[in-house]
């Protein structure tokens, strides 16, 4: 799923062990967490979910989602929502003030979707390629 679309075409490789080092060292550390969206035992839908203690805004926990995909057969039918829905009460129930993502500004659809959800567009995201 992460390589199924333009974006992802271009920077993923499905198959690499890297993806195997990267599910380990998620799945040790308490403070992230991957959810995975399951139909008819098959993998349908997936993000990842960090929780970041922060000395600003009094201390506030951020929860931080990464990674939306839904398989390409499955748009359309609300599992997005689902799965957002999910990861915001979940930051809830672990005391986070913020749920917070970052989406490419090329993915404007993503954009009406995340705004729907009760998203704002507050902040400038920036990176740096290492």
């Amino acid at each position: 799923m992460l390589a199924d679309d333009p974006l992802g075409a271009t920077r993923e490789r499905p198959g690499d062990p890297a993806y195997l080092k990267a599910f380990e060292v998620i799945d040790a550390d308490p403070h992230q967490y991957l959810a995975v969206a399951v139909s008819d035992d098959q993998v349908v839908g997936t993000l990842q979910l960090t929780f970041t203690s922060g000395l600003s805004r009094l201390g506030m926990t951020r929860a931080t989602v990464e990674a939306v995909r839904v398989r390409s057969d499955q748009r359309g039918n609300r599992l997005g929502e689902h799965l957002m829905t999910w990861a915001i009460n979940e930051a809830r129930a672990r005391g986070c003030g913020l749920i917070q993502l970052t989406t490419d500004a090329s993915r404007t659809d993503a954009h009406r979707f995340y705004e729907r959800l009760g998203f704002t567009a507050s902040h400038v995201g920036m990176k740096l390629s290492l």
